[in-house]
Parts: structure tokens; C-alpha cells; sequence
């Protein structure tokens, strides 16, 4: 009878221990929720408050407060005198094609290096790697007197080269890493039932390859979509110019409309916001299969 009375008063004190270092636990996960939502969520929901603000409220210096009467008449603005759609498709060219091209250029090499028993592929990955070092900002002045030459400037292709460049290295970089998880059974298997290295390539390899592909697209899509540098150093025909400088529009000399900048901001990080969400899952299976497999 006293052995039970003394286990009983010692499982009180161990549960109520459990739950207290329960519920800290649970506190700090809400903890880190909320700083999470502070630091990502809600810049992207001052933006769209901000975008519905006329310039007196903007002005004013009440960032925080709501607006007294939602200015829809920002986003139309935005869409007409920024040129919204014109510069959209021109986005859409330039980003489809650099992300055809970098995944295949980056899925080729990466095969190569990684499935490959050949005397130079570590060396190949180094250079990769070095590509991923070199600062965009370096290598304008060499692009221009290149692209001048090739009568290129001013086209969407001083713009694809480049992307097309930057962007390999750190496709190569996951894909190789995936790759080298890939059991050569499957490959040997294949080649004793005849199978080429095309056909390894294209119908083994590449689907058992998505998932980090898909991450490669994702953050291809993201580096050009947003991309301002090199596209307003290399193009100044008003009809080739992409997204990014619809912002320029609502600039003039003695004026500027604060609440129509907001309203293409939005408008402009909307499809990366769908297209991240939708495929939020995709890209984090990617990054974990070409990290920790490879």
C-alpha cells in the first residue's frame, strides 16, 4: 500500500514536469511562428496596404494605417500607364527560355560529372563552382564590348546569354549532387538489355530527377524574374524592357505616384508568389535530395 502511494506521488511530479516542457516547447514554436510571420508575411501585406494609399496618405508618414478609402484606381493606373502586360510577356519570354536552357544545358553536365567515370570531371565541377563566385556586377563592362561585336544589345538575347550563364553553375551544383545518389545498378541493368546513353539518360535519369529539377526552375525563375541589373544595362529599347521597370513609369521630373509603384510592385510579385507556393513542396524535396543524398 505504501509502495503504491509512494509511485503514485512520483509519476505526479514527472507528468507535471512533461507538461510544463510541453507546453514551453509549444510557446517557443509560436514564438517562432510569429517572428517568421513578422519577417516574410507581413512586408508582402504592408505592400498591399501600401499599394491602396493615395500619395497624401503615403506622405504622411503613418505607415502602419490603413487607408481611409482603398484606391483600386492604383492597380488600373498600373496596369495602363505602366505598360503592365507588354512588360509581362516580355518577362515570360526571357525567363521561359533561360529556364529551357538551364535545365538542359545544367542536366546534361551534371549527368556527365556525376555518372561519368572520366579523368576530368572533378575539375569540370570546380570550374562550375568558380562560376558561382564570379559577382554579376564584374563582368558588365566584358558583356557590353562582347554584345556590341555580336550586334546583340538591345535584344532579349544580351539578356538570355547571361541569365543562361549565371544560372548553370548553381544547377549544375544540385543536380550533380542528386545524380550521384542514383545506384549504377539501374544503369548497368539497362545497358545489358541495350539501352544507349541517350536513352539512360532520357528515360532513367531525368525522371528520377524532377524533384531537384523542379527546385532548379523555381530558383531560375525567381534570380530572372526579379533580375534589374543587367537588363537595364543592356537593354533600352522601351518595347524589350521587362517587368522590373514598369516602376520607372509612375517617376517623372517634378511627381511621382507612390500608390501606383505599390500596386505594380504587387502585381509584379504576384506570379512569383503563386508559382512558389503551388510548388512549395517540390522545392524543398529538391534541395534535401541534392543535398543530404548527394
Amino acid at each position: 500500500m505504501s509502495t503504491s502511494l509512494q509511485t503514485a506521488g512520483v509519476s505526479r511530479p514527472v507528468a507535471s514536469s512533461r507538461k510544463k516542457r510541453f507546453s514551453l516547447v509549444k510557446g517557443l514554436v509560436w514564438i517562432l511562428f510569429a517572428i517568421l510571420f513578422v519577417t516574410q508575411l507581413y512586408p508582402l501585406l504592408w505592400l498591399f496596404i501600401y499599394s491602396l494609399k493615395t500619395n497624401e496618405e503615403i506622405l504622411s508618414g503613418r505607415f502602419f494605417a490603413l487607408p481611409h478609402v482603398p484606391q483600386f484606381k492604383n492597380f488600373t493606373d498600373a496596369i495602363d500607364a505602366g505598360n503592365y502586360f507588354r512588360y509581362l510577356l516580355n518577362s515570360v519570354k526571357v525567363t521561359s527560355i533561360t529556364m529551357v536552357s538551364v535545365l538542359l544545358l545544367s542536366s546534361m553536365v551534371a549527368f556527365a560529372i556525376s555518372r561519368f567515370r572520366w579523368k576530368y570531371g572533378q575539375a569540370v565541377m570546380v570550374l562550375f563552382l568558380i562560376g558561382m563566385m564570379i559577382p554579376l556586377q564584374a563582368t558588365l563592362l566584358p558583356l557590353m564590348i562582347m554584345f556590341k561585336h555580336m550586334k546583340i544589345l538591345n535584344t532579349h538575347w544580351a539578356l538570355i546569354f547571361p541569365y543562361i550563364a549565371f544560372q548553370t553553375p548553381i544547377a549544375v551544383f544540385i543536380l550533380s549532387g542528386f545524380m550521384k545518389s542514383i545506384p549504377h545498378e539501374i544503369e548497368e541493368s539497362a545497358v545489358v538489355d541495350g539501352a544507349s546513353i541517350f536513352k539512360i539518360f532520357t528515360r532513367i535519369t531525368l525522371p528520377i530527377s524532377i524533384p531537384p529539377m523542379m527546385t532548379v526552375c523555381i530558383l531560375t525563375f525567381i534570380s530572372v524574374w526579379n533580375e534589374y541589373i543587367l537588363a537595364a544595362t543592356f537593354v533600352s529599347k522601351e518595347a524589350l524592357k521587362t517587368l522590373p521597370f514598369g516602376v520607372n513609369s509612375f517617376v517623372s521630373q517634378y511627381s511621382v505616384n507612390y500608390g501606383a509603384i505599390g500596386a505594380f510592385l504587387v502585381l509584379g510579385a504576384l506570379p512569383v508568389i503563386l508559382i512558389y507556393f503551388l510548388l512549395a513542396d517540390k522545392i524543398t524535396k529538391g534541395m534535401v535530395a541534392g543535398a543530404v543524398k548527394g
